[in-house]
């Protein structure tokens, strides 16, 4: 995906991207990936004018996304939405009858192309969706991926369906986990470290490749 000179690119999602943002101050792109990402592109690309906005909340899942769409993403005019959601669908219904059944997948998969429509609609077509990931801390974790693993295949689908970029990170974390040791990447099998951020930021500029030329 390009970037271009003067866009806004908007970061959405929960907690992960969240990163303890200060929501007072509007502008605060928080202590993880979106801030990291910020100061590459400003330290690299000074000339291109760019401006990010972190708009996660810490335990929002995707039915919370859609509540919040139009206040924080669409009104603020982006050019490009890079969306992170899905392990609060699992994490938070853990006890639930629904957990790891079609009817919790399909849930989803309805809530997310909602999201997905709605930005469509609003002529946002450059989207960045990156699959949530969980790595086995505490062991335990291992037991949601029943759940997990259904919202991540969804998601790559609606990528492929809405022509947006996919950034696969639950391979990738768990990958790098299982050469250097999970602890390194997040202490909780969820929330990453600043390694971990760093192993995320390099992914997202991966696949975000900036361009000097004017749209």
């Amino acid at each position: 995906m390009q970037i271009y000179p003067n866009d806004r690119i908007v970061f959405f999602g929960d907690s992960i991207t969240d990163a303890d943002r200060q929501k007072e101050n509007l502008d605060d792109l928080g202590h993880g990936f979106p801030l990291f990402i910020a100061s590459q592109f400003g330290a690299r690309y000074p000339e291109m004018n760019l401006s990010f906005y972190n708009r996660g909340v810490s335990g929002d899942k995707v039915a919370d996304l859609n509540e919040r769409l139009q206040e924080d993403v669409i009104s603020l005019m982006p050019d490009v939405v890079s969306i992170m959601v899905g392990i609060n669908d699992t994490w938070h219904n853990v006890e639930s009858p629904d957990f790891g059944t079609k009817k919790a997948a399909d849930y989803f998969e309805a809530e997310y192309r909602k999201m997905l429509m709605t930005l469509k609609n609003a002529g946002i077509t450059r989207l960045v969706l990156m699959e949530p990931f969980v790595l086995p801390i505490p062991k335990n974790r291992t037991t949601w991926r029943v759940d997990l693993d259904q919202k991540i295949q969804i998601i790559r689908l609606l990528a492929a369906e809405f022509h947006a970029e996919f950034i696969s990170l639950d391979g990738l974390m768990n990958a790098a986990g299982i050469r250097h040791g999970f602890e390194l990447y997040t202490k909780d099998g969820v929330h990453p470290t600043p390694t971990g951020y760093g192993l995320i930021t390099e992914e997202w500029m991966r696949h975000v490749h900036p361009t000097l030329e004017l749209k």
